[in-house]
């Protein structure tokens, strides 16, 4: 069953339309005669008004379509409500001429897309001042040529201002007065400033030498326009293809841990295990949360970045103001209780303490052997975190039973003939006695057997204990002319403590740089004067 329509006249214009928008529309135009009935000129304005309402029903629907109430409402938030049109403000009987019925504080500064070049900025404020707007865009170029100040207050005016696009806007730009009489003499294509009067028409209240630099400022407008399109284009571009790649990148990496597609050792580390190494730094109440925060503080970002530029690429207008102030509140809230808890977990590195154990072994042998005894090779571990290349490596499982974690070994010529092994222990800790504390519980192992030296490669955090960026260093002393005798695991150990270059597989020896080879099968050294060097034998020489 269709719904009952009726016929109705606007304007010299036949119309139909549905019931529940006639009831809409009539009570709309009760409203607005109700409020310019007894008003000087109020006859004409309605008239007028039912002139336009009757142009934007055609350019709805035309004369052969139905009037929706959806049609009607469109129609009010062009126009404006009937409040819109309330002139209570103003005393009828004070006001002898229409002509003089005017306030300039009703007034309301606007951009004018009626008189635009590029924004309808220098429109706006000369309808404001009552000044020819030309005027007010040669003021902008002369004072842009003083240090960029009228570029940045032309841009400043165009992002605050907002553009008068509706009849309601429009009112308040013009003044309701002065607005009702262009309305009624030029209608919606009125595109010149109005004076208090009225009495500007199109090609008449702009002199010719104004005409014709709205002209030029038109064109350069127009070839402006064009550049500044390709600009954001371009930029547009780039900001959708570098958040997209750091989008993917970062699903990639953290969630379908893809290091063969994404180089992750490029900042020293192995980014795709830090969640899981995350559950060994932080309380694992709070890893969960940690996790989902900073994924929050990094997406949100990413997506405007990838919205953004799909803006400046299609150039299209969207009412996502309230979804932008959303995200905003949101990413910054995020970023608030991110902040809070990595505070609060940071407190436990704020002080670092070292403890040094040292043994005296006795007189040194001729040849001293330093083997490894206990290897990485033979941990059971899921997981390798390394910092800083090879100088500091990290091995863990799943089931969260203990950290390990790679020892150097640093060898200084003594004082005397007598071998010294010291021992020095790192933590970190919310005070100094904490971080002594957990120095303490860290386990190294080594025993000295004869001529023989035997070195753990790794020291092992406890099961329970948090990561605290622990660290174990074993530092020997010799005197001149002992001969040391590696294995290559303790060789490695050695050389944690020195650069290294890939690309010819060359290691350098302490602060002289002596250059040796690491793939020898000799690797025998000497404590010499100047510290400990490679033996090399005559065939190497």
């Amino acid at each position: 069953m269709m719904d009952k329509t009726i016929k109705i006249n606007l304007g010299g214009t036949l119309f139909h339309i549905d019931e529940e928008a006639y009831k809409i529309l009539r009570r709309y135009l009760q409203d607005i005669d109700n409020r310019l009935k007894n008003t000087p000129g109020g006859a004409e304005t309605i008239e007028d008004i039912e002139s336009r309402i009757a142009e934007i029903f055609q350019s709805q629907s035309g004369t052969a379509g139905v009037i929706s109430s959806e049609n009607v409402e469109a129609m009010i938030s062009i126009i404006g409500k009937p409040e819109d049109f309330d002139t209570d403000s103003v005393s009828g009987s004070t006001i002898e001429n229409k002509a003089y019925y005017h306030s300039e504080g009703g007034k309301k500064m606007y951009r004018n897309p009626d008189d635009s070049i590029i924004s309808g900025v220098c429109g706006g404020i000369g309808i404001y001042l009552n000044i020819d707007s030309v005027w007010i865009r040669l003021m902008f170029i002369l004072f842009t040529f003083f240090g960029g100040i009228g570029f940045l207050v032309y841009v400043a005016l165009w992002i605050a201002l907002p553009s008068a696009t509706s009849d309601s806007r429009k009112r308040e730009m013009y003044g309701r007065d002065d607005y009702a009489t262009v309305f009624r003499k030029h209608g919606t294509g009125y595109s010149q400033t109005a004076s208090s009067q009225g009495n500007i028409v199109p090609g008449n209240g702009v002199s010719n030498i104004g005409n014709a630099f709205n002209e030029v400022f038109r064109a350069v407008g127009k070839v402006c326009f064009i550049i500044v399109r390709i600009f954001l284009i371009a930029t547009g571009v780039i900001f959708v293809l570098t958040g997209f790649f750091i989008l993917v990148s970062f699903v990639m990496v953290f969630f379908f841990k893809y290091p063969d597609y994404f180089s992750t050792h490029s900042l020293g580390v192995n980014l795709f295990y830090l969640p899981d190494f995350l559950n060994y730094i932080v309380s694992p109440a709070i890893a969960p949360w940690i996790l989902v925060l900073t994924f929050i503080v990094i997406l949100l970002p990413l997506l405007a970045i990838i919205y953004w530029g799909v803006k400046m690429i299609f150039w299209f207008k969207a009412r996502d103001g309230i979804f932008s102030l959303i995200g905003l509140v949101i990413w910054v809230m995020c970023i608030a209780a991110l902040s809070i808890l990595l505070f609060n977990e940071g407190i436990s590195f704020s002080e670092t303490a070292k403890l040094v154990s040292e043994e005296v072994v006795g007189k040194a042998p001729k040849d001293l052997y330093i083997l490894s005894k206990n290897k990485i090779t033979g941990l059971k571990y899921d997981k390798e975190i390394t910092f800083d290349e090879e100088n500091y490596n990290v091995f863990f499982s799943n089931d969260n039973n203990g950290l390990f974690i790679s020892t150097s070994l640093i060898i200084d010529k003594s004082d005397d003939n007598t071998l010294m092994i010291n021992v020095r222990k790192r933590s970190a800790g919310r005070s100094r006695s904490d971080g002594a504390r957990k120095a303490e519980s860290l386990v190294y192992h080594y025993k000295v057997s004869g001529d023989t030296l035997f070195l753990d490669e790794y020291f092992s955090v406890p099961q329970g204990n948090k990561w605290s960026a622990d660290n174990v260093t074993v530092n020997l002393y010799i005197p001149y002319g002992t001969v040391i005798h590696f294995d290559k695991t303790t060789e490695n150990m050695f050389r944690r403590q020195h650069y290294y270059n890939d690309e010819w597989n060359w290691r350098w020896d302490g602060e002289d740089k002596e250059m040796i080879r690491s793939d020898s099968a000799d690797n025998n050294w000497v404590m010499t004067e100047e510290g400990l060097r490679r033996q090399y034998d005559k065939a190497e020489k």
